[in-house]
């Protein structure tokens, strides 16, 4: 179901109550306004009594706000703030440090390449499709979990190294 349905669903009381109240965390992560602000949101919705739904949204909040600040300075003190409102919920925890480890190598930091084999899958994929590292493209062709995080790094080098040798 697309998200446009399953929204007007939500809307229309069609929808399971988890439905709603995952959009509605959605919504007060969204409008939180200020680091301090969207961790004690983060938080909130981390009190809910279905864990499970509670931390998607969270992590699917984590997901929109740490791509929009990946390269941005703002990017640090974001995470800080955020780590306090994840103590102790491993899975957002996870996915705040994953991204921390995709800041780190978009903006050139020092980063570990033994972190990077070792992140989740959604972790090396993300890396493969978006980074532009040769460092982590090569390191993710040669070493990534998966077969298919492998291909796509790879074929990201192979369009660089085409891109770069041009007509």
């Amino acid at each position: 179901m697309g998200r446009g349905k399953k929204i007007q669903q939500v809307r229309e009381g069609v929808a399971p109550p988890e439905h709603w109240r995952y959009e509605r965390h959605l919504e007060s992560l969204a409008a939180a306004r200020g680091q301090s602000a969207e961790a004690e949101a983060a938080a909130a919705v981390l009190r809910d009594p279905d864990p499970v739904m509670a931390e998607s949204a969270v992590v699917t909040h984590l997901n929109r706000r740490a791509a929009r600040l990946l390269d941005d300075e703002a990017f640090a003190a974001w995470a800080r703030a955020m780590t306090a409102a994840l103590a102790g919920r491993a899975f957002p925890q996870r996915r705040l440090h994953e991204w921390t480890l995709l800041k780190a190598i978009t903006r050139g930091e020092p980063w570990s390449a033994a972190e990077l084999t070792a992140a989740s899958d959604w972790c090396q994929r993300t890396a493969a499709q978006s980074l532009n590292s040769s460092e982590a493209l090569n390191l993710l062709a040669a070493s990534a979990r998966t077969r298919r995080v492998r291909n796509a790094a790879a074929e990201r080098l192979r369009r660089r190294t085409l891109a770069q040798a041009g007509p």
